[in-house]
């Protein structure tokens, strides 16, 4: 017998249709556009030269796939982005919170990380390889750098913004600074952690992709490249789809975990 009672029960399956509702819709969106893309491709409304079309991408994976290159660019990508996001993520977190720890040290800290922040990191893109060389080792120092100081800057935001009264609640019980950190200000941040988890691997993605446009020989952003380099919109457009995906697959898989932990 179920202990919940019948308006309960009609309210779950209220929310149930309606989170169905939206992912049919947003599946629906997209399948109207690609049909609606590769009508005006077959009907050469638009120039398939400059914007290819769905069968195009298809065709140009399955070449990818029997030429063995497609597993490699995703993978190579892949890893790029989970070296650089973990490595930001780490580093992030533990500079914000030294930056929480020591009042003093912020605010010497907070103008010079919102000026680094603010840097053209393209711009610097010469300079990387210089340094670090035109290696994949370029290509993750350049992830970092976008990366990192929001991920900084976000984190010790959240953190000095936690509810003081949590705070003031603890020290009037005597707790350490380290208790307080424990118990409140991790434990109110889970949360906006797992956000910035959210920020932190589509500014990766971008980062990694931007690294691969300067210096890579593999990877999705060197099948971009190289595509663009010899009018290959094709493979261009098929980058981006994969990209997409990708993306997509990634921002699942963190609110999947956020899901689990709430």
């Amino acid at each position: 017998m179920s202990t919940y009672s019948l308006e309960h029960i009609n309210f779950l399956k209220k929310i149930k249709r309606e989170k169905f509702l939206v992912y049919l819709t947003q599946g629906l969106i997209i399948i109207v556009f690609f049909l609606i893309w590769e009508i005006l491709s077959r009907f050469n409304i638009i120039n398939t030269f400059l914007f290819s079309s769905p069968s195009y991408i298809i065709s140009t994976i399955s070449n990818l796939i029997s030429t063995n290159n497609f597993l490699n660019h995703i993978l190579i990508t892949l890893y790029e982005i989970f070296i650089s996001c973990s490595v930001s993520i780490i580093i992030g977190f533990l500079v914000a919170t030294l930056l929480w720890w020591n009042k003093f040290l912020a605010r010497v800290i907070d103008p010079y990380l919102t000026i680094l922040n603010s840097l053209p990191k393209v711009a610097l893109g010469p300079l990387i390889i210089i340094w670090v060389g035109a290696s994949m080792n370029s290509i993750i120092v350049m992830s970092l750098m976008i990366s990192l100081f929001i991920t900084i800057i976000n984190l010790y935001t959240f953190f000095k913004n936690t509810d003081n009264n949590y705070i003031t609640l603890l020290k009037s019980m005597k707790a350490s600074k380290r208790q307080i950190y424990k118990k409140v200000i991790i434990m109110a941040n889970l949360k906006n952690i797992l956000s910035v988890v959210k920020i932190n691997v589509s500014m990766n993605l971008i980062g990694v992709i931007m690294g691969e446009l300067l210096v890579s020989k593999e990877g999705i952003g060197y099948l971009i490249m190289y595509g663009s380099q010899v009018f290959n919109i094709n493979l261009v457009m098929t980058s981006v789809f994969i990209l997409a995906i990708i993306s997509s697959l990634l921002y699942y898989l963190i609110e999947y975990f956020e899901k689990k932990v709430y």
